[in-house]
């Protein structure tokens, strides 16, 4: 699914905008990409003290605590006054922000993060695979920097391993190295809990395939094959009450929830959907591995 969203952007670019900013590098960002990625979103309460604060398909997460708050990807550069203003009608101030978080850094979930690191002061912690692309604003990614698909470089705080915990408060988060999309993709796999129950949720870096041709081509990844086939082998084996992903569309957001709809932890309960995206991933990189 989400292969097809990544793929449109090759199609849709007609040209690239330019903007200087001082004290950073000219940032592009396509001109034309999937129009419902910016839309604005309403906040919700996913389960506890998780809460969904992005656009209508660029997924952030606020995760309260009461030594601040973490928020995980800033989607666009134009997505940080959505995102401010959803974390400010959920009763939060943005400038609770203490740690920020990507799950992969491309322009999409990377391009308002050093205005609100700047804007907050919050440290920016991030897989050491996709810490050169994060201090470059994009240009060091084997793909989308051959397209100028670039963002404000961003200072790295704290370099994140698999399986190292990042912790605020009570919250402890264990970061899940997950590559293939980018060196560094990520998941995030932690428990939150309400008046009823604990709740163990994953926010799923879902390992979609954006190169058309062999991976054996890709010289600025030379690792990629392994890395997906790691990635598609481990996934299916992680195990959570709930679950969510990186673009709203990867885990059926608009279906589950609808402006308005009450609280309700289960509607994104459940793995079916998640194994089949997993499967159907899987089945397209054995097809890609085979051309090798």
């Amino acid at each position: 699914m989400q292969h097809k969203i990544v793929r449109s952007l090759f199609l849709l670019i007609t040209g690239l905008c330019t903007a200087g900013m001082a004290h950073a590098q000219k940032v592009q960002e396509p001109t034309r990409i999937n129009p419902e990625w910016n839309q604005p979103q309403q906040p919700f309460r996913i389960a506890g003290n998780l809460y969904y604060v992005g656009t209508y398909d660029l997924a952030s997460y606020l995760i309260t605590t009461a030594a601040g708050n973490i928020l995980i990807n800033t989607g666009l550069a134009a997505s940080e006054k959505s995102i401010r203003d959803n974390i400010e009608a959920l009763g939060f101030h943005f400038k609770d922000i203490k740690i920020l978080l990507t799950m992969q850094a491309h322009y999409d979930h990377m391009g308002a993060m050093a205005a609100i690191q700047e804007k907050t002061g919050a440290k920016f912690m991030v897989d050491a695979g996709d810490v050169s692309v994060s201090k470059t604003g994009g240009k060091t990614d084997y793909e989308l920097g051959k397209y100028g698909a670039t963002y404000r470089p961003v200072k790295v705080d704290r370099v994140l391993h698999d399986k190292d915990t990042v912790s605020l408060g009570d919250m402890k988060l264990v970061m899940l190295h997950h590559p293939g999309h980018t060196i560094g993709s990520c998941s995030f796999i932690f428990d939150v809990k309400d008046d009823n129950r604990t709740y163990k949720v994953l926010l799923a870096n879902m390992p979609t395939i954006i190169i058309d041709g062999k991976f054996s081509a890709v010289k600025g990844y030379p690792g990629m094959a392994k890395d997906y086939g790691y990635t598609l082998d481990t996934m299916p084996k992680v195990r959570f009450d709930l679950w969510l992903a990186a673009h709203a569309s990867q885990f059926d957001l608009h279906k589950k929830h609808k402006d308005g709809d009450p609280y309700n932890p289960a509607a994104f309960a459940g793995r079916d959907d998640y194994d089949k995206q997993l499967a159907d991933l899987k089945a397209a990189y054995q097809k890609k591995l085979s051309a090798e």
